[in-house]
């Protein structure tokens, strides 16, 4: 997608999520996310820095910052991000990594030294409705979900599933 197209993307659905008392979080672009007025930017580990991104979309701005290992996630703890990512945690279908899943137990690892930063924690990476609920009894305050929510015929019906199910 081209970067007019991505903005116009983008702002359409910030409007409409905003409507709706949602938060909208672009993936890797901080400009596109500033100039639509999305509430954050989440980026990985060869996109721009925490620092640069808070350049660009201010102090208030959500910036999540994907983790693929302790040590990466020790150092994200010390950069001016609003929550880390950890994973894959599960084998993924929608991306491939090239990156072994971590499981369970890294997540319970990577909660704990998130939280002693006082950060959030996001599992992402294989995420399912049927293991979701051991994530986050792992620790992890949330989850990404993508390949999942695309089962069946509705996503719709699918997002239902998991906002039932999950406290």
């Amino acid at each position: 997608m081209s970067g007019r197209d991505l903005m116009q993307a983008a702002a359409a659905i910030v409007e409409r999520a905003h409507a709706l008392g949602a938060i909208v979080i672009v993936n890797d672009r901080a400009d596109i996310a500033r100039l639509t007025g999305a509430d954050g930017v989440h980026i990985g580990q060869t996109d721009l820095t925490p620092g640069d991104v808070r350049a660009i979309v201010g102090d208030t701005a959500l910036v999540g910052l994907s983790t693929h290992t302790i040590a990466q996630l020790e150092a994200a703890t010390r950069e001016p991000v609003s929550y880390v990512a950890i994973g894959p945690v599960f084998p993924s279908s929608t991306k491939a990594t090239g990156r072994e899943p971590l499981g369970i137990v890294r997540v319970r690892e990577a909660a704990e030294r998130a939280h002693l930063s006082r950060l959030p924690l996001v599992a992402i990476g294989g995420v399912t409705l049927d293991r979701a609920p051991a994530v986050l009894d792992a620790g992890a305050d949330a989850v990404a979900v993508i390949g999942d929510l695309l089962l069946g015929s509705d996503p719709v019906v699918r997002v239902q599933a998991y906002v039932r199910a999950l406290p």
